[in-house]
């Protein structure tokens, strides 16, 4: 068998072990997911890079810088200590739910920002038309999120007003009122949706240069907007009834003691997929744009 299908059949392989760790809550390997994007590299070059030589590199270094931030922690490696729960300040955070969408956007967000500028041309008006109407339920659904919650946070707040009440609470969480949500919600969708409309633009442009592997993959990062717009608007304090229109939540399908975190591990597995295919559509040769071959570059 050639060294670069091995290498890329190693890093599937490596995606589904990090898949079924997330299922199963308990990573099979602590490394899977670091040396899948690795191994993925190792393939882009070994089958060829594209012109720009630079973009497929430049690309997965955030993915990988990432994928080491985040590896899971080993078995009995929490640390013990002093837990103190709340704080002296109560005052709303605003922020909070655009840290959450950005903590698990940026990566992907500089990846595709990086190929939008190395593949960037015309579009054709079709494909452009097509890209549009399917960035619309993405965009819908964050409306439609956003809007379920501040009506909700509205109506409660009508309700405290006549027990003589100024702040809701949710929980014990801090007080917040609408005049605080709403810019939570705007903020909280814009990393989302930043991620789905240029993950959309690049699925464009590569299937206007006949990389339609890498169009599909490109096309499934915008999907994974939606599980990450629930994540993120989770994270602005809210009403609990307005999480009924959340479709994409953690809780969207039911875990059960064998598989803790299916919703997670759905949205892993797509992730990763998507990279595979972005990456094994983009290297290689095809009609727009020869690939420059690793061993002949200078």
């Amino acid at each position: 068998m050639r060294r670069a299908p091995l290498l890329l059949i190693l890093a599937a392989v490596c995606a589904v072990a990090h898949v079924v760790g997330v299922l199963v809550a308990a990573p099979l390997w602590r490394g899977a997911e670091v040396l899948s994007l690795a191994l993925l590299l190792a393939y882009a070059v070994a089958a060829g890079l594209p012109a720009p030589r630079w973009a497929v590199p430049v690309a997965l270094a955030p993915l990988l810088v990432d994928a080491v931030r985040t590896m899971p922690a080993g078995a009995g490696a929490g640390d013990a200590g002093w837990v103190v729960y709340g704080s002296g300040d109560s005052a709303f955070d605003r922020t909070a739910g655009f840290d959450a969408a950005f903590a698990g956007s940026w990566a992907a967000l500089v990846a595709v920002a990086v190929l939008l500028v190395a593949f960037r041309g015309r579009g054709r008006r079709r494909r452009l038309i097509a890209a549009a109407v399917a960035a619309a339920p993405v965009v819908g659904y964050a409306a439609v999120r956003a809007a379920d919650i501040g009506v909700a946070v509205a109506a409660s707040n009508r309700v405290v007003e006549t027990r003589t009440r100024t702040t809701l609470t949710r929980g014990e969480g801090p007080g917040y009122d609408h005049v605080d949500v709403v810019p939570a919600l705007v903020l909280a969708v814009l990393p989302p949706l930043a991620l789905a409309l240029a993950a959309l633009a690049l699925a464009v442009l590569l299937a206007g240069r006949g990389r339609r592997l890498a169009a599909t993959g490109a096309a499934l990062l915008a999907v994974l907007t939606l599980p990450l717009l629930d994540a993120a608007l989770a994270a602005v304090p809210h009403p609990f009834e307005a999480d009924g229109t959340a479709l994409f939540a953690w809780y969207a399908i039911p875990p059960t003691s064998a598989m803790p975190q299916p919703v997670a591990a759905l949205t892993a597995a797509a992730e990763l997929a998507a990279y595979l295919l972005l990456v094994a559509g983009v290297t290689g040769a095809d009609r727009a744009a020869p690939a420059v071959p690793a061993a002949a570059a200078r």
